[in-house]
């Protein structure tokens, strides 16, 4: 019940919320929710620490900008392209990453991040340093149009329900349990038989996939896409998300999204302070909050339950004494009686 009527408050929430808040700042901080929780089905559920994320995200920003914007397909299916564009890419940097483990497999991502910034300043069609401009948002299915910020805010909304729940339903599936085991321990999930570089990569896959649905809609959302897009800052910023809501959790990443882009909004008039401020904040968190600020909030719920479960099994072995206690002392008033 409680679960329902959050859910419900939530939807109610989303939906008043672009009448009381700019649009596009949600937008935005629906995209990078987007982001995060898809960084997070790799880092926190798979244990794979990637800081080459931005390459799929700014793949799938650059290739749904180019299509919209020169072959004019409609946007649906130019955030399909995009998402498609990522997971090819996924698939020769996921070969080459898995192989390795902890620290070497994140600076093997590094490393092809900054290949395909390279490539992102070489190519002719991401418009080099001045980006992709002037992106057209068109009409989603023909009619609805997109260049209503409403309109396209409950697009976005839209797409980030369904990001989160997909990402919920792996995470609950025979395929989300072996995640787990491989990312508590490697080596018992493959003496159990399992082919973990195969889920590695099946997981890289769908974490890259819907980084760049991200991507795609971030270029929509803002008309243009740059080399930020694809920079090594923005993986940078995935895994601060990440980490402050909390790693391993369903909401965490969302939190964390919100959270940083609001402050890089609200304090942008500080200029590079901004950064300073943040990392600043980080630092409190990680000091404060170890499990990220939803993993903390998660684990004292889980202990304040299992001290209210050790309360109740207490007081039933308490209950369960005392009625052996009287059992015993009726007996033996009977016995006295009979002698």
């Amino acid at each position: 019940m409680q679960r329902t009527l959050l859910i419900i408050a939530g939807s109610v929430a989303a939906f008043l919320l672009p009448f009381v808040f700019y649009p596009v700042l949600l937008m935005e901080c629906l995209c990078y929710a987007m982001f995060a929780c898809a960084f997070n089905l790799l880092f926190g559920y798979a244990g794979l620490l990637s800081f080459g994320h931005a390459a799929f995200f700014g793949a799938g920003a650059y290739v749904t900008g180019y299509v919209v914007k020169m072959m004019g397909v409609p946007p649906e299916l130019g955030l399909l392209l995009g998402v498609l564009s990522a997971a090819a890419l996924s698939i020769p940097m996921g070969l080459l990453s898995i192989r390795r483990q902890g620290v070497y497999f994140a600076m093997i991502t590094f490393a092809l991040g900054e290949l395909v910034y390279f490539v992102a300043i070489q190519a002719p069609f991401t418009g080099g340093e001045d980006g992709l401009q002037s992106i057209p948002r068109g009409h989603l299915f023909g009619f609805i149009d997109l260049n209503n910020e409403r309109s396209m805010y409950y697009f976005v909304l839209a797409t980030f329900i369904a990001v989160f729940c997909a990402i919920y339903r792996i995470i609950n599936s025979p395929f989300g349990e072996v995640l787990l085991a491989v990312r508590e321990n490697e080596t018992r999930a493959t003496s159990l038989g399992y082919q973990v570089k195969r889920y590695k990569l099946i997981v890289f896959l769908l974490s890259a996939s819907l980084s760049g649905l991200a991507g795609g809609m971030k270029a929509l959302t803002f008309h243009f896409s740059s080399l930020n897009n694809v920079y090594w800052h923005q993986s940078g910023e995935v895994v601060l998300m990440t980490l402050l809501g909390g790693v391993g959790t369903l909401t965490g990443p969302v939190i964390g999204a919100f959270f940083v882009i609001s402050l890089q909004h609200y304090l942008s008039e500080l200029g590079e302070w901004v950064t300073f401020i943040i990392g600043g904040t980080f630092v409190i968190c990680v000091l404060s909050f170890r499990r990220g600020v939803v993993g903390e909030i998660v684990e004292y719920a889980r202990l304040r339950r299992l001290r209210a479960e050790q309360r109740e099994a207490s007081s039933q072995k308490n209950h369960l004494a005392d009625s052996l206690v009287v059992s015993a002392v009726r007996t033996g008033s009977r016995s006295s009686g009979r002698d």
